[in-house]
């Protein structure tokens, strides 16, 4: 038996915030052909926005969603629960589109948190949201200059809300061991995914949506989404599938299923708490190249999460969230690395997810008025909101086309009908991502044990490998 086994550490289950909440009853599959007015691939926060942005707009619409396993069985149940403002893309949108046109862009990010707020509280959808906004940390003088650059390009995206603190104000907020500096933005909340998306799923139900669960899409083409127990005809068919877009036919290259994974803490003491701070609930992330990402959970756990074994080959996906022993031990020096008194803190699950990245590591939305087929995603992990703009924009993408609608902001954004090359066959694929990760990690050990200002040029070199700048 394991060593992580013997310490009685649940892994995989889907994720922790299944195990709190529990799993939902499965809906029932398809059941032969089927027509519809548009039917949406994927039962994740993406396609169940657009079914509930879609049908409060037309609510004579026929929308119906295909999932393969169930409504949140994805990236959208087993994410950090950061709801913030990050976007992915966003400066090779300034430099495609011009800065103003990102500004707008990031402008809609900063309002969708909000929305999403908004929309859980009129629907009564308790997700234990807590909008304690984001704090960035650094923790190395290389770090600290990354953070001093990353706080100005913000503010010159129109965030002048964003607050940067020194060592001492970054104390008063969480005490993070050798935290020499943040950048917190008021446009964060932390909440439970499960919660979220369960809810999301009865509510648009309730609307009169179809959903049908246990329903595997092999192949979707113009006007046909194709399952193993029929087909469904629609004249809008919208792919909101993210990290798992590789198993359809012709998508294998289409965006990358990148693994992301996570632990979670048995709760903590009232003194734990006060040892560690953390009283305003802010969404927590540092910046490392291989990033670290955290929350304070409803019930007073801590749950962090990093990159882990980053890629399986031949963008295969994880079997129901199970994650290597070697990247839980990885996520725990991490834990009690920030927080030194947490030492001793069972950890109680772990589990990992996947999330889409495209080539050039821009999130789009897109409706190809030739053919009806939309999609949405490459979120990079930043979908948790990201989902919400996409899914709002794919509505007005939709009425625009069928003369129900008039272009609007959404539709003019710039990360609108974006076109990317696809990822490299394997075996390039996987080596090009396994050696990526392992220069960012090998920069941050060499920022943590020197004492330089400049970032690692290992990680330099790994960005423009990887596409990223």
């Amino acid at each position: 038996m394991s060593s992580l086994a013997s310490s009685g550490v649940v892994n995989g289950g889907i994720s922790f915030w299944y195990a709190d909440d529990g799993f939902p009853v499965v809906r029932e599959p398809l059941v032969g052909d089927a027509t519809a007015d548009v039917v949406i691939v994927g039962g994740g926060f993406t396609g169940l926005w657009t079914a509930y942005y879609l049908k409060k707009a037309v609510p004579f619409l026929r929308i119906t969603v295909l999932e393969q396993k169930f409504c949140g069985y994805g990236a959208s149940g087993r994410n950090g629960g950061w709801l913030y403002n990050g976007i992915a893309g966003r400066d090779r949108y300034a430099k495609l589109h011009g800065h103003e046109a990102a500004v707008r862009l990031q402008k809609a990010m900063n309002d969708t948190v909000d929305e999403v707020v908004r929309v859980a509280a009129e629907e009564g959808i308790e997700a234990g949201v807590h909008k304690g906004g984001v704090l960035e940390v650094a923790t190395t003088a290389a770090q600290l200059a990354r953070l001093k650059a990353f706080h100005e390009h913000e503010a010159a995206y129109g965030e002048k809300d964003r607050e940067l603190y020194g060592a001492r104000e970054t104390a008063e907020r969480i005490r993070v061991a050798g935290a020499v500096g943040s950048s917190w933005t008021p446009h964060g909340a932390r909440l439970h995914p499960v919660k979220l998306v369960k809810g999301l799923a009865a509510v648009v139900e309730a609307l009169g949506v179809s959903i049908f669960e246990s329903t595997p899409v092999t192949e979707i083409r113009p006007k046909h989404a194709v399952t193993p127990y029929g087909t469904v005809r629609a004249p809008y068919v919208l792919r909101c599938t993210e990290g798992f877009t590789a198993a359809l036919k012709g998508q294998r290259r289409t965006w990358l299923p990148m693994n992301s994974s996570m632990i979670a803490t048995e709760p903590l003491t009232d003194a734990q708490w006060e040892s560690v701070g953390w009283a305003g609930r802010e969404a927590l992330g540092d910046m490392a190249h291989a990033y670290m990402y955290a929350q304070r959970t409803a019930d007073g756990r801590i749950a962090l999460g990093g990159r882990g074994v980053p890629y399986r080959f031949g963008s295969r996906t994880d079997n129901d969230g199970r994650t290597q022993d070697a990247t839980v031990e990885a996520l725990r020096e991490i834990l009690v690395r920030f927080f030194p008194s947490l030492a001793g803190v069972r950890i109680e699950h772990a589990w990992s997810g996947v999330l889409g990245v495209p080539r050039d590591w821009c999130a789009t939305v897109t409706l190809d008025r030739s053919t009806g087929l939309g999609w949405a995603g490459g979120y990079v992990g930043s979908g948790v909101a990201t989902t919400n703009l996409a899914a709002r924009t794919l509505r007005d993408l939709v009425q625009l086309d069928s003369g129900q609608g008039q272009r609007t902001e959404l539709t003019e954004l710039p990360w609108v009908g974006h076109k990317v090359r696809k990822w490299e066959p394997e075996p390039l694929r996987w080596l090009g991502v396994q050696g990526m990760y392992a220069t960012y990690r090998a920069a941050d050990e060499r920022e943590r044990t020197g004492h330089g200002v400049q970032s690692s040029r290992l990680a330099r070199f790994a960005d423009r490998v990887a596409g990223r700048h």
